[in-house]
């Protein structure tokens, strides 16, 4: 099965293609995937070298001429180095455009601690107005791109991974989608979470509602869900731990509850091993994710059906 990343590039070039508004800017990672489409329109792909700080801000340029850019490179370049011009050349600016990651939390771990970014989507929630996309598969990724590069002057960020389900669901870019109902809890499981929280809850009385765009938070959606599974709600995020907590705690203020938030911890993993590795040293291993969900929401085995 082909990745994100891999879908990424033949999305894009067909969008360039057919609409004349779209740009690709990029500083060298992923260059080699657009050589065809920059002989065919090499006013609209540029490749800026290893400039993060340069890639945004001309990106925003373009923006604010009227093209809609498309700006890729790994998350901890993309988000964590340029942040200043991301917050000042799109926000201050009032610019719009698609920035598209790869990398992730820790998918190329030898890359080291450089090359890993479990902090972008909370760095980027410090900022007013972005739309974040968190596809769990490449069918997921190839519509949320579709949708943000038509989304007007949007400011849209698309997360890429190298870990994925083991297949699509349909996506609308707004609503959690109810994968599953229970009476015990609720769970949400963000991107390519979803095939472990599935597995570490098949037995748990759960409702399990899966999210691919986490900003705009579907408030309505998990009150909706809480109506009939009851307040305890845990979020299961491939980026660092209690990401989303604010906004579930906002969508139930007027109700109890309790929210936990499972993903990425805080402390850095000083080696560097492999993707699984790293999945069960952060507890987001099916068999982990068993024990702190059935732990929290205090679930029982699944009633029979009828009961």
């Amino acid at each position: 099965m082909d990745t994100m990343r891999d879908r990424f590039a033949p999305v894009v070039t067909r969008l360039l293609d057919e609409d004349p508004r779209v740009a690709v800017v990029l500083a060298e990672i992923g260059a080699d995937g657009f050589a065809e489409a920059r002989r065919r329109h090499p006013d609209r792909v540029v490749n800026v070298g290893i400039r993060e700080q340069l890639l945004v801000g001309a990106a925003a340029g373009m923006a604010l001429t009227g093209l809609r850019p498309v700006v890729h490179t790994f998350a901890s370049f993309l988000v964590e180095r340029p942040f200043e011009q991301v917050k000042l050349d799109f926000g201050h600016q009032g610019a719009g455009a698609v920035l598209v990651s790869a990398g992730a939390s820790f998918d190329w771990p030898a890359g080291g601690y450089t090359h890993m970014a479990p902090g972008d989507v909370a760095l980027l929630d410090t900022l007013d107005g972005w739309t974040v996309h968190v596809p769990g598969h490449p069918d997921e990724a190839e519509t949320l791109l579709r949708q943000a590069v038509a989304a007007g002057d949007d400011k849209v960020y698309v997360r890429l991974s190298a870990q994925s389900n083991t297949r699509g669901l349909p996506v609308d870019g707004e609503r959690l989608r109810t994968v599953r109902e229970g009476r015990s809890g609720t769970v949400v499981a963000v991107g390519p979470v979803l095939d472990a929280v599935l597995d570490a809850t098949q037995d748990l009385d759960v409702t399990v509602l899966y999210a691919t765009t986490v900003r705009p938070f579907d408030a309505a959606g998990l009150r909706r869900a809480t109506g009939t599974s009851g307040t305890d709600v845990v979020l299961v995020e491939p980026y660092l731990a209690g990401t989303s907590t604010a906004a579930a705690n906002d969508a139930l203020a007027d109700v109890p509850h309790r929210v936990l938030g499972l993903g990425v911890g805080r402390a850095e993993l000083r080696r560097y091993g492999r993707v699984d590795e790293h999945v069960a040293a952060h507890g987001l291993d099916a068999r982990s994710l068993r024990a702190r969900i059935g732990g929290f929401v205090g679930a029982g085995r699944q009633a029979p059906v009828g009961a």
